[in-house]
């Protein structure tokens, strides 16, 4: 009597035994963190000492441990796809310039788009006769590995200096690539839920989700711009950024539309129009500063909790079909990279066949082809097979590919830095640098908080910098022309021209655009415009790449 009286007495739903379950799960969680933190720390010691990549050294660092901690915590699709994922996009997004994107955005439409379908059904089409499984789990595992994670590829750019265009390309390529990824996942779980769907409504549906995210994505960009100019406090513009990214993410999905396609758009606008209108350079960094944090934070669990997924017992007893899996998705990305960029030679500056030997390597599975395979209903055919073959396919590409791609970039020697390029880059940054003082100043000046006479004298400081910077760069801009001139076949030569043409390629895209500009705005005649820009396209396609 007495016990049912406590139970009465109880909240409704709550059961006293389940939470004691509860407040016990939540040390045990605390602890499993501390773990994975500590184990995250000596990776990255151990691969900074080898000169790995981090995120392969977290994966294989993983393996080990899978029985010790894959019953307690495993990769969660949902929080994958939920928050991890929102937050590696907006981060990516953020800090992508859309100049650079848009000079580089022909090879990134080709790559992310066609490439990326003509790749999946590669792998469909090679699996499904391949290895005997039905078309959807084949068409599934086509979309899930044409998808590609270049985390390792940024991290190797960043040690291995590369042309700007090359790591542009990557950067795009895997921006948009998730969103279509995830579109594509879906649009198949919607043949398979109906049993059937024409060509063209399956363009229709694409059509649908990938505009609709976009625009959503337009809306809540530049929505969250003008709140952002009202919020004088660093913190509160964090907060503000988080909610953007996750927020858009949940508003695209529950609208039906890509929630990937619209965080990647909002971070795009909020980064290209929103951190440039901060008044202070110390919160735009603030910002900047977090979302690499979060971002980096974001990688070391998931790649870790890779690790620990997989199991390499249950991998070893289906090596063959992992093994006709990885060679399926090669062929898909030899046939996808190599055969249509050797077309884009009609449209636009051919990339250089070492570049696309780079972009056909760094072809690395990761977090969101996992992600997508667990997040298979339980009700399709060979829902495990699928997962175990995925699963096998990304510890191969992470560690294999992950490990041999810092080699080969180095081996093909795609970045020449002479001495020259090397000074006239630091003259660069410091000419940089010092002009955004000098604007830090001014700010601060008009706001009162310095005195004049400690501005001028500050002021003038940087401007003798600024002016030094000016003489040299001048002065090796003089010897680019003149080895224009005279045709200089040297390496000097050849790096003032490649080092001084990615500026004349930003003054030229300056240009293009302004000039477009007045013509959507009917300020010159469509007749006189369009021989300048073809001109200009011109004198674009013959710059060196930088």
């Amino acid at each position: 009597m007495m016990e049912w009286i406590v139970a009465q007495q109880t909240p409704l739903g709550n059961n006293p035994a389940t939470d004691s379950q509860r407040a016990g799960a939540i040390p045990e969680l605390v602890i499993i963190l501390i773990i994975l933190l500590l184990i995250a720390t000596v990776v990255a010691l151990v691969t900074q000492q080898l000169r790995i990549s981090y995120v392969t050294g977290l994966v294989l660092a993983g393996l080990p441990i899978t029985e010790v901690l894959s019953r307690r915590i495993g990769l969660d699709p949902s929080l994958v796809l939920n928050l991890f994922l929102p937050i590696l996009i907006f981060e990516a997004a953020i800090n992508t310039d859309i100049s650079r994107l848009r000079s580089t955005f022909k090879p990134i439409a080709l790559l992310a788009g066609p490439g990326s379908i003509f790749s999946s059904v590669i792998i469909a089409v090679l699996v499904k006769f391949g290895l005997g499984l039905p078309w959807i789990p084949a068409l599934l595992i086509g979309v899930i590995l044409a998808n590609t994670d270049t985390v390792s590829m940024i991290a190797v750019f960043k040690e291995i200096r590369v042309p700007s265009r090359l790591s542009t390309i990557v950067e795009g390529e895997t921006l948009f690539n998730d969103a279509a990824a995830l579109v594509s996942f879906n649009l198949i779980l919607v043949v398979y839920a109906t049993g059937s769907l024409t060509v063209v409504q399956g363009v229709q549906e694409l059509l649908v989700v990938a505009l609709g995210g976009g625009f959503v994505g337009v809306i809540l960009g530049y929505l969250s711009l003008p709140i952002f100019v009202r919020l004088n406090d660093p913190l509160s513009s964090l907060l503000l950024t988080v909610a953007l990214a996750l927020g858009t993410f949940q508003i695209g999905q529950f609208l039906g539309v890509s929630g990937a396609v619209a965080v990647v758009i909002a971070g795009l606008i909020f980064g290209n129009l929103g951190l440039s209108r901060s008044p202070s350079a110390s919160d735009r960094i603030t910002l900047l500063s977090f979302w690499e944090y979060a971002g980096f934070g974001v990688n070391t669990f998931i790649f870790l909790l890779i690790g620990i997924e997989i199991n390499p017992v249950t991998l070893w007893r289906i090596l063959p079909s992992i093994l006709f899996v990885i060679l399926a998705y090669q062929l898909g990305r030899i046939l996808s990279v190599y055969v249509l960029l050797a077309g884009l030679r009609w449209f636009d500056r051919p990339i250089p066949l070492r570049w696309q030997h780079v972009l056909f390597l760094g072809n690395i599975k990761g977090s969101l082809s996992m992600a997508l395979a667990l997040s298979i209903p339980l009700t399709v055919p060979g829902r495990d097979d699928i997962i175990a073959l995925v699963f096998g396919a990304v510890l191969f590409s992470l560690v294999g590919q992950g490990l041999s791609l810092p080699w080969l970039v180095k081996r093909l020697k795609i970045s020449r830095v002479s001495d020259v390029m090397q000074k006239a880059g630091q003259l660069q940054i410091q000419l940089i640098a010092s002009k955004a003082a000098q604007d830090e100043l001014d700010s601060l000046l008009k706001s009162g908080v310095l005195p004049k006479a400690v501005y001028e004298e500050l002021w003038a400081s940087y401007q003798v910098r600024v002016a030094q910077s000016e003489r040299v760069l001048r002065d090796l801009y003089n010897q680019h022309r003149a080895g224009q001139r005279e045709g200089d076949p040297s390496e000097l030569g050849r790096a003032n021209r490649g080092g001084l043409d990615a500026i004349r390629r930003r003054l030229l895209l300056a240009e293009k655009g302004a000039v477009s500009d007045a013509l959507r705005k009917r300020i010159v005649p469509e007749d006189l415009v369009q021989p300048y820009i073809k001109d200009l396209d011109e004198k674009l396609l013959t710059l060196e790449d930088e």
